[in-house]
């Protein structure tokens, strides 16, 4: 039997792994509230110690990013839905020892145990979709992904915000923790299929030019990093646009916490961030499609830093939920286009390996963003300065891939110059 290729034609699988990328957000979204704001009365990190406190999101990063390199490889000799199973599987201890810790490290203990779920999971489940769909589907098909991932990132937040509030931190996280990963592991096991024959039959048609045998993952790793300055400007983009997610992990929860905001409210404008973030994916990923991914691309890093400059500059609930809603229009616009203009690049043969390492790029960014802000914010005087370090990050960012990058879109990218920075390709 042939394979087809569409959402239409594969809606019931398709279906299947936005459920399962909704679970991994709501897994790293457990960490999102409650862990930062009571870091000093619940795990004991001394107040101020901004560096210490960002440790454990330099861990998830360092570890994510190593993960999204061997899930990519990985994924393309034992089939996506092992490498998904073995995330879960790895997950189950996270809530345990949140619960149990008895100081900081063991909360980052924790956390790289989460990066290392959180890189084969959402990468595999990102990768799966693609897999199942057309190219000219691409930024729909990411779009819907990074909504159903980070609409759980923010439902968490709030859920266990409240779930702290009412039965205390510790216990709230366990329950809520140990809920969705053994859920997502029987559901992996009973209706994930593999969709590696589909990257497969791709190939085999060559769908995209270059499809013919997959290069060594050195060859991918030089390519995405400074070879082809396309992707270059893609994954430093990548790297950049993580601190603003380190920042909202990190050092929001605390600026709000230390301002008397009480916790279930910390949660909500949190999580004005990741919903938006998350609903205007569908509308962004699709734009993409239409109008091409460089603009969206460009202008999504410039908002985005606009929006966290504008968090330190007033007061009150409703500043800083539009602040958090303007940073995550920015991230709505570049984050399912950053990855669908890799998609464009990558030929099937080697789009596994091509994903997985702009996503260690990308996720690398934590690790570099939290250690940037800790840094910052402990010698510059207080939480202020660091959302400047993180704002100055992306408007530069955004204008070297303004400057290095160009139009991916299949259908756009042969028609000559179509965006900022765009060339005609040789």
């Amino acid at each position: 039997m042939s394979l087809r290729h569409g959402i239409r034609d594969n809606r019931v699988q398709f279906a299947h792994q936005l459920l399962q990328v909704l679970l991994v957000g709501l897994t790293l979204g457990m960490t999102r509230t409650v862990v930062p704001a009571l870091a000093e009365a619940e795990f004991h990190v001394p107040r101020d110690s901004f560096v210490l406190l960002a440790a454990f999101v330099v861990a998830f990063g360092v570890v994510k990013g190593a993960m999204n390199f061997v899930a990519g490889r990985l994924s393309e000799t034992v089939g996506r839905k092992r490498v998904l199973l073995l995330g879960w599987l790895l997950a189950l201890p996270i809530p345990v020892l949140v619960w149990w810790a008895p100081a900081w490290h063991w909360i980052v203990v924790a956390t790289l145990l989460l990066g290392v779920n959180q890189g084969l999971t959402w990468s595999m489940t990102q990768t799966a979709k693609l897999d199942l769909t057309r190219a000219d589907e691409r930024g729909l098909t990411l779009g819907l992904n990074e909504f159903a991932g980070y609409t759980g990132v923010a439902l968490a937040g709030v859920a266990t915000a409240y779930l702290a509030e009412t039965f205390g931190a510790r216990t709230g996280l366990l329950w809520f923790g140990l809920g969705v990963i053994v859920l997502a592991l029987w559901l992996t096991h009973a209706w994930v299929e593999d969709t590696l024959p589909w990257a497969r039959a791709a190939g085999e048609a060559g769908a995209t030019a270059g499809a013919a045998g997959a290069p060594s993952a050195r060859d991918v790793f030089a390519r995405m990093s400074w070879r082809d300055r396309r992707l270059a400007a893609l994954s430093q983009a990548g790297l950049v646009e993580k601190f603003v997610d380190a920042l909202v992990w990190v050092l929001y929860p605390l600026f709000l916490y230390q301002r008397g905001v009480p916790l279930p409210e910390i949660g909500w404008i949190v999580g004005v961030y990741g919903f938006t973030w998350g609903g205007a994916q569908l509308f962004t990923g699709r734009l993409s499609d239409r109008i091409g991914r460089q603009w969206p691309n460009v202008a999504g890093m410039w908002i985005c830093g606009a929006g966290v400059a504008m968090l330190p500059l007033g007061e009150g609930s409703a500043w800083w939920s539009l602040s958090a809603a303007v940073s995550g229009l920015g991230m709505a616009l570049l984050y399912p286009n950053l990855s669908a203009a890799v998609a464009d690049l990558a030929a099937p043969a080697w789009r596994g390996s091509a994903i997985g390492i702009y996503r260690f790029w990308r996720d690398l960014g934590y690790a570099i963003g939290g250690l940037g802000l800790g840094l910052v914010a402990q010698r510059g005087g207080g939480v202020e300065a660091a959302f400047w370090f993180v704002a100055g990050a992306m408007f530069v960012s955004g204008a070297l891939l303004w400057w290095w990058g160009e139009e991916s879109h299949p259908r756009l990218r042969h028609a000559g110059p179509a965006g900022p920075g765009g060339q005609p390709p040789p």
